[in-house]
């Protein structure tokens, strides 16, 4: 998504131009993006008070949950609405972020917003953008800038924050200390085999064939990714006066079966034992489709959602969200 859409925010690095509306050229032919005056997409305004009869779930995530590719109403969220009586949901979602930028968000706007649970809805690849401190965006001309990003480093159980406030003006990768080029998020493990692969049109082949496993973070609970991201998530969670719900989105490699989720699984699955919250993975829900149809997951070129993929998510979560919401007193 366009770096355009983003205005400069003191302690998450960007958030969507407060009111925007503009269409997105895409694939699809185009979706609108709306923003509320929070800086989020929305079409109504995230007020701190209780809507009179509605349960209220704030959920977390980055572009999965945004929805790039989509319209705000065919998002997972606008639809487990629809599935969930008397269910409001707030949307937190911001493109590009990590785990570590979305708890940034929910501890600058969302805590004080009444609420009766909290979804944080983690796509597994955040594991790697934790420990990134610049990211990558394209400017209208397609450019790519750097951009340094609030970062938490871990020193035995202590977290620092560092980039705060982050730095506003767009950085040349040529610029940065040779070390700190390491740190750059540059779209996952080998990039380049992926650019190749995607033109040549047989990645799912060689993906099958050289057992790729996109996020290897998560394939012991001791690597410093999943150490990082675990001590996020955890003080997050017990920072919550409301039930938290962890969601560990996968990604398509996952849903169509070239890759294996049995690690990050694992680790999630350990985390919330651990931390005592409630825990949904959608991917076993997902896998009971058709092949063909989960294809139809995600757009052809776009690994985001297509408005199906969306409403597959959102059948799964429903259930899990109801029985949160029916264990409240």
């Amino acid at each position: 998504m366009s770096r355009q859409l983003f205005e400069y925010h003191p302690v998450i690095g960007y958030r969507f131009v407060p009111n925007l509306k503009a269409r997105v050229p895409h694939e699809s032919g185009g979706y609108l993006v709306q923003a509320n005056e929070q800086g989020f997409r929305s079409n109504r305004a995230f007020t701190p008070e209780r809507t009179e009869g509605k349960r209220r779930a704030l959920v977390f995530g980055d572009s999965f949950t945004a929805g790039d590719g989509v319209s705000n109403g065919r998002r997972y969220t606008e639809r487990l609405e629809e599935k969930v009586p008397s269910l409001e949901v707030y949307n937190y979602g911001l493109s590009g972020t990590g785990t570590d930028q979305q708890y940034l968000i929910w501890r600058e706007f969302a805590r004080d917003v009444a609420h009766d649970a909290v979804v944080i809805a983690v796509l597994v690849e955040n594991v790697r953008r934790v420990t990134s401190r610049y990211r990558r965006y394209a400017d209208l001309s397609g450019r790519e800038l750097v951009y340094g990003k609030p970062y938490y480093t871990l020193q035995g159980d202590e977290l620092t924050l560092h980039h705060m406030p982050p730095p506003r003006e767009p950085i040349r990768e040529e610029d940065l200390p040779p070390e700190e080029r390491e740190s750059v998020d540059r779209g996952g493990r080998f990039h380049l085999l992926r650019q190749v692969v995607s033109a040549v049109g047989v990645k799912d082949v060689v993906q099958r064939i050289t057992r790729y496993q996109p996020v290897p973070e998560y394939d012991s609970g001791t690597t410093p990714g999943w150490l990082l991201m675990r001590a996020i998530l955890s003080r997050w969670v017990r920072s919550l006066q409301r039930p938290a719900m962890l969601v560990p989105l996968p990604l398509y490699q996952h849903v169509e079966e070239t890759s294996d989720a049995s690690g990050y699984q694992e680790r999630f699955r350990e985390l919330a034992d651990e931390l005592g919250c409630a825990l949904h993975d959608p991917l076993p829900d997902l896998l009971r489709y058709p092949a063909e149809q989960r294809r139809r997951f995600r757009f052809p070129q776009d690994v985001h959602p297509t408005p199906e993929g969306h409403e597959a998510l959102a059948a799964s979560l429903a259930p899990a969200l109801e029985r949160l919401l029916a264990s409240l007193p």
